[in-house]
């Protein structure tokens, strides 16, 4: 059996204030983990999930204090944990004085009901910690709007569902802004009008986006598509001469990106930066975001870009490459790309890929060379300027 580990990590401390009482919660963005293993999910991948529900968490704006594995054979239909390991989890939360408790898979409205009645802080699950990221990363209309369909979907079957975890959030982001000042008052009726002005603006978004692509009818397309954080915008910047926004964090990028690949003697290729991949992603939001990922579904060559060195590199590339496969992205059309091999550690993820480093440049041009190879054998016009389109050639 897991025992509960609510030992204070990553700089927490016991609080020296006395704990507030049960029922009330708290302005505060500490942050307390929760997974369960199960018979099918094995105790190291279960920790992975809670080291990457970590930096969800720190993207988000909490903090992280403590964590919790518990092993199950499933988990508890009325709390997930059972009533025992939330009895230990209240009195974590009381002593680490958190302001939410967030579980790694999603939760059921009854669920969140249950948890918060029995917890002095704030319930949340790891759909509702990528939706605040999505809302918080959002700059475009069509992304704004992609993303509030999204929440409004994961919204409207739990307004019945939680007593507090609902709250209107303030600017600042879920775990920055506190509680909030009230609570939503949107009934059903309203989200679902809202829902359906939502997909109208989307489907005219989409005509737009329609009417662009085919404007690139006349180039090829390649887009750089893998889990998030694998290193895509930086390759972005360097195949393109961009200088977009690249960060170490996750779902840096949300709207893609195009520009014209350099390096290939002036052939008409357009490089698209796109969204990150992540395990559990939220099904709402992946139907939200179908339009954008349309880029990667629509691309002559997909370069699937895997992080060398995370050593979750494995799981990463199968997540990805069942994402493609979702998409309708046939195999011969992806490029295997392992980036950041220059960096300690980096390993082949079960599978044979291009080496290259963004960072540094290294394996780049012959990168550039195999995305003309692909798009030549998949019979893809890529001309020299002034050669006429059947006279595509490798270099």
């Amino acid at each position: 059996m897991c025992l509960l580990a609510w030992a204070v990590v990553r700089g927490g401390g016991l609080p020296g204030a006395a704990a507030k009482a049960l029922g009330e919660k708290r302005a505060s963005d500490k942050t307390i983990l929760v997974g369960v293993c199960r018979r099918e999910l094995p105790r190291s991948v279960a920790e992975d999930h809670l080291d990457e529900l970590a930096r969800l968490v720190d993207t988000a704006g909490g903090r992280v204090v403590a964590r919790s594995l518990q092993d199950r054979p499933a988990p508890d239909p009325a709390t997930y944990v059972g009533k025992g390991k939330v009895a230990e989890l209240a009195e974590a939360a009381e002593a680490l004085e958190a302001g939410f408790v967030v579980f790694d898979d999603e939760l059921t409205p009854s669920q969140v009901k249950n948890l918060e009645k029995a917890l002095p802080a704030r319930v949340l699950d790891r759909p509702a910690v990528i939706l605040e990221i999505f809302a918080s990363r959002a700059r475009s209309r069509e992304a704004m709007t992609q993303v509030e369909l999204a929440r409004l979907n994961y919204l409207l079957p739990r307004l019945a569902g939680s007593t507090s975890g609902l709250s209107q959030q303030r600017a600042g982001g879920m775990f920055r802004a506190g509680v909030g000042e009230k609570k939503i008052e949107l009934d059903r009726r309203r989200i679902r009008r809202r829902i359906a002005t939502l997909k109208e603006e989307l489907a005219r978004i989409e005509k737009g986006r329609a009417v662009r692509r085919r404007r690139l009818s006349h180039v090829a397309t390649v887009a750089l598509a893998g889990y998030t954080n694998a290193g895509k915008t930086t390759l972005f910047n360097r195949l393109t001469s961009s200088r977009e926004l690249a960060e170490d964090r996750l779902f840096a990028t949300l709207d893609p990106r195009h520009a014209r690949l350099l390096g290939v003697g002036g052939r008409p290729i357009v490089v698209t930066d796109t969204v990150g991949f992540l395990r559990k992603l939220p099904h709402d939001l992946v139907a939200s975001f179908r339009s954008t990922l349309s880029e990667v579904e629509e691309a002559d060559v997909v370069v699937h870009v895997v992080d060398a060195a995370s050593e979750a590199a494995e799981e990463e590339r199968r997540v990805a490459e069942e994402v493609l496969s979702e998409l309708g992205v046939a195999p011969e059309r992806v490029l295997l790309v392992l980036n950041k091999s220059d960096l300690p550690g980096a390993r082949s993820p079960g599978a044979e890929g291009m080496r290259v480093s963004a960072a540094t440049g290294e394996g780049l041009d012959a990168l550039r060379a195999a995305v003309v190879d692909r798009l030549v054998a998949l019979g893809v016009p890529v001309p020299l300027p002034g050669a006429a389109p059947e006279a595509a050639v490798a270099p």
